[in-house]
């Protein structure tokens, strides 16, 4: 049975993946910056499998103490850490960075790259010391260089998430420890939709791209948490929107018209 740690699970993908992984036998630590919605979460998660296979504990992953306590209270409970999930992400609303706060900004990055940089590196330490594990970094818009009007902050740190997840790799080569990247490609989550927030022209326009390539949480997390038990290799990613997948979504959506947003 392995013991997952999973960053930013209270919403969204995160908890879509704690629900995948619980139902597939895995103990599960959810991590979020709210005791309280953390709690509450691993509650709800626990009354729907079994609770003592679940563990709420409060971390804000920009804070190294703080994630050094959420591998410690896993550690304590379940005896070890056998994969490490850098999930935590925010975005800021969809508008040219000059209309953005400093403050949006650079929570962005702070959440996205450096705690993503900070759960890494505590789960390098703790996993190296104990014999082995799996850390999976999760890319977003910008990983693969595109780039669009309003995405700036949130692009940028993301690019650095998959350079960091690539150095990492090639740093861990050779020991008991893999690194991966997860790409989940585009999810109806509340991160979504927050990025149109004040703007519905904007968001109107966009949904018909995104009824095309976008997909629920309920579709994506079982088949990545099914390729999360499976992986048994350092580098690369696990992608559940590839290119051939793209492809032909728009070859048939006029044929076969999605409704993921409506």
């Amino acid at each position: 049975m392995k013991t997952i740690v999973i960053t930013g699970s209270t919403r969204g993908l995160g908890r879509g993946l704690a629900e995948a992984l619980l139902a597939r036998g895995c103990n599960v630590v959810v991590g979020g910056r709210r005791e309280a919605d953390t709690a509450r979460i691993a509650a709800e998660l626990g009354a729907a499998s079994d609770p003592a296979r679940v563990l709420g504990v409060a971390c804000d992953v920009t804070v190294p103490s703080q994630v050094q306590g959420l591998w410690d209270a896993a550690v304590a409970r379940f005896g070890r850490v056998d994969v490490w999930i850098n999930n935590a992400g925010i975005a800021a609303p969809r508008h040219p960075i000059w209309e953005q706060s400093g403050e949006e900004a650079r929570a962005v990055i702070d959440i996205n790259l450096i705690g993503t940089l900070n759960g890494a590196q505590t789960a390098l330490r703790g996993m190296l010391a104990q014999g082995g594990g799996q850390i999976f970094n999760v890319e977003g818009y910008g990983s693969n260089g595109m780039m669009t009007t309003g995405m700036s902050a949130y692009g940028s740190s993301k690019s650095a998430v998959t350079y960091l997840t690539r150095s990492l790799a090639i740093e861990t080569k050779g020991t008991p420890v893999q690194v991966r990247a997860i790409s989940p490609g585009m999810l109806d989550t509340e991160l979504l939709r927050r990025d149109y927030d004040g703007n519905p022209a904007a968001w109107n326009k966009a949904k018909r791209m995104l009824n095309i390539l976008a997909d629920k949480v309920e579709t994506v997390a079982p088949w990545l948490a099914d390729q999360i038990l499976a992986s048994n290799q350092n580098g690369g990613r696990i992608a559940w929107l590839t290119t051939p997948k793209i492809a032909w979504r728009f070859a048939t959506s006029r044929i076969r018209p999605r409704r993921i947003l409506d």
